[in-house]
């Protein structure tokens, strides 16, 4: 029964994602920046409903830019959690772009691309940033650069961080968390750590109690 459970919940989201990436490619071309970004959280509430996770936000949401969000990193749902709470333009390693359809989501979303071995296009990158901040929108970094563990903050890479102080925007710290619905007990099943494997991550995510 818990298998047919998790195979329904998977066809969910892929019927999901599919509408996500029709909005994308159909209805985005014809609406506004607002409409899009309206539609991107109500897109990503809706995903985090199928697959079974409650947000819950803990303080107040900026209600508008200019702010960086700077954030720790967790999983791979970090940023759906974030869309769902506010839309934001993430910055991202340039290499997703070019992943089947993550890239389409990631382009729809607003995203800024960074080549992270390169200090001339992080250079390029905090000014593209800060220009977007200086307009009002909200941006959103992971400055660890990797995913952790979620008790502990790795070693953070504050570069991008330099695009807020060039706007002179806030800065508003994220802290993400994933509890165990029914102990409170911080729940490990979505981590994405180490040799720990993206379709690993997502099997304990759906297989998770409710």
């Amino acid at each position: 029964m818990k298998l047919l459970q998790v195979l329904w919940t998977l066809m969910r989201a892929m019927c999901h994602a599919t509408v996500g990436y029709w909005i994308i490619k159909v209805r985005f071309p014809r609406t506004s920046q607002a409409d899009q970004e309206e539609s991107v959280s109500a897109w990503a509430q809706q995903m985090l409903q199928i697959v079974g996770i409650e947000l819950v936000v803990v303080g107040t949401r900026p209600a508008a830019g200019p702010v960086l969000l700077v954030s720790n990193h967790i999983s791979w749902l970090d940023i759906l959690v974030i869309h769902a709470a506010r839309h934001c333009r993430f910055v991202s390693k340039s290499d997703v772009k070019a992943w089947p359809l993550v890239g389409t989501f990631a382009d729809g979303a607003g995203t800024l691309y960074v080549e992270r071995e390169s200090r001339r296009d992080a250079h390029r990158v905090v000014g593209q940033m800060a220009e977007r901040l200086k307009v009002g929108d909200i941006l959103a970094v992971f400055p660890e650069g990797t995913t952790g563990d979620g008790i502990t903050l790795l070693h953070f890479h504050a570069n991008l961080i330099q695009a807020a102080i060039e706007a002179a925007v806030p800065v508003q710290p994220v802290g993400l968390k994933f509890l165990d619905a029914a102990t409170g007990d911080t729940s490990f099943a979505p981590s994405y750590v180490g040799n720990e494997t993206l379709l690993g991550s997502i099997w304990r995510t759906l297989t998770a109690p409710a």
